[in-house]
């Protein structure tokens, strides 16, 4: 179809939207139903296995396996954004990993301790594959929005994805809790488990299904060079990082910023991805099955609680400014890893569920768009994304090992936690640093 001029309330929309397709990857993967069934397989094992020659803790496992699925982002997607935006065809490489993250999610239906590796594969590309048309998602921004429409329409993407994975993890926990009626056979024990592949394979058929709205509208790229691709362009990714690292040192507050974001990132991220391993392992549940139902209300709470977050950040930052709202959000965070260190009861988790909904879901849309507002005037968008992303990674592999170390040594991440509240310590005094003057300060 022809394309929809900048600014377009469809096309706004449409971009939106691919938040409410793919956000069932990061909460019903990342952080409810897979972390659980993960954690349930080991339930006769002492949260110990034998993998890579090393007798390991299931949640160090985990956590150095996506480590290491973040690094491998961080290097090829300023390789990809590059070629992308040289040919001029983001959406392409979107569609790739898109699909490439959906069919892996699938693929965890056939996750067993058996075959450990071919599951931790599949759990490796569904990440790989999330995070990789991010790079080209994110990109987008600029090019479809005016920078007073960035903050609004980020924080509706964000918001959009909370409800439309929490409607899917509210059909995936009713099945798990009561499989016979969705016709899933077997003891409670097998039935239950049964339906958490099942939801995997729902994740997947979801993300690209509803993907295929936001793939009508959107233009196939910023520019359409219609260049062919050859071996002298590969690198062309490196060389525009390079670039942006040199305009960097022309731009103060993008430069400041991005120091901040890197420490912030590498510590909300983590908390994000560990968090029901956590919980699974820390809280004093009374049972497996009050576990189950605990942690999975805790993950929605999170997600409800999120989209107030989202919207009444994005007003506080029309009224104080991106940074100063950025900073009392960090502060919140510190707070949140000092007192999560103490916390036994499921009643406290269900507490800092709460206080963790409120400020991820304003610190994730407001990073994105304070970043949109910094950049300078530029058609190379992917390229300074892909920057933004490399940051983004970078710390969350730092993060995540920093995690999987701590919790492999001491045999709990209580500590991890802790340690991870210092970061955000220094993303404060990190965005302190920026220029009251800039366009996003007050």
């Amino acid at each position: 179809m022809k394309n929809l001029p900048k600014g377009d309330k469809k096309l706004l929309n449409a971009w939106a939207f691919y938040d409410w397709a793919n956000s069932v990857y990061t909460l019903t993967i990342a952080s409810a139903v897979f972390p659980i069934f993960y954690e349930a397989l080991f339930a006769e094992r002492d949260h110990y296995i034998h993998v890579f020659g090393m007798n390991l803790k299931n949640s160090a496992l985990i956590s150095f396996i996506t480590a290491m699925a973040f690094l491998v982002v961080s290097f090829i997607s300023p390789l990809l954004s590059g070629i992308a935006d040289y040919v001029g065809d983001k959406k392409t490489f979107m569609k790739f990993f898109c699909y490439m993250g959906a069919l892996s999610c699938m693929g965890l239906y056939w996750f067993n301790l058996e075959n450990i590796y071919v599951g931790l594969a599949f759990y490796f590309l569904g990440l790989l594959g999330y995070w990789g048309s991010l790079v080209f998602y994110n990109s987008y921004l600029p090019d479809i929005a005016f920078v007073e429409q960035q903050d609004k329409i980020s924080a509706k993407g964000y918001s959009l994805g909370y409800i439309g994975s929490v409607i899917l993890l509210v059909l995936n926990l009713a099945m798990i809790m009561k499989p016979k009626l969705f016709g899933i056979t077997g003891t409670d024990g097998e039935a239950a488990m049964k339906a958490m592949r099942y939801s995997f394979l729902m994740v997947g058929v979801w993300w690209i299904l509803f993907s295929q709205y936001t793939y009508y509208y959107l233009p196939k790229g910023s520019k359409d060079k219609g260049e062919k691709l050859t071996r002298s362009v590969i690198f062309n990714g490196f060389k525009e990082l390079k670039k942006v690292w040199a305009l960097l040192k022309q731009n103060i507050p993008l430069r400041r910023y991005l120091g901040g974001f890197f420490v912030s990132s590498m510590a909300v991220q983590t908390v994000m991805l560990v968090a029901t391993y956590f919980g699974a392992q820390e809280i004093e549940w009374s049972s497996k099955e009050e576990s189950t139902v605990g942690l999975i209300i805790c993950i929605l709470l999170i997600q409800l609680v999120a989209v107030i977050g989202a919207v009444l950040t994005s007003r506080a930052s029309a009224k104080f400014g991106n940074i100063p709202t950025l900073i009392v959000i960090n502060i919140i965070w510190a707070i949140f890893c000092a007192l999560a260190f103490f916390i036994t009861l499921p009643i406290h988790f269900y507490v800092m569920a709460t206080v963790a909904g409120f400020v991820m879901g304003g610190i994730q849309a407001l990073s994105r768009s304070t970043y949109s507002k910094l950049l300078p005037e530029t058609e190379d968008t992917a390229s300074f994304f892909s920057f933004y992303d490399v940051a983004e990674k970078v710390g969350i592999v730092i993060g995540m090992c920093v995690y999987g170390i701590i919790d492999q040594i001491t045999g709990s991440p209580r500590a991890a936690i802790v340690i991870l509240g210092v970061f955000f310590v220094g993303a404060i005094f990190l965005l302190r640093r920026i220029p009251k003057n800039d366009m996003v300060n007050k």
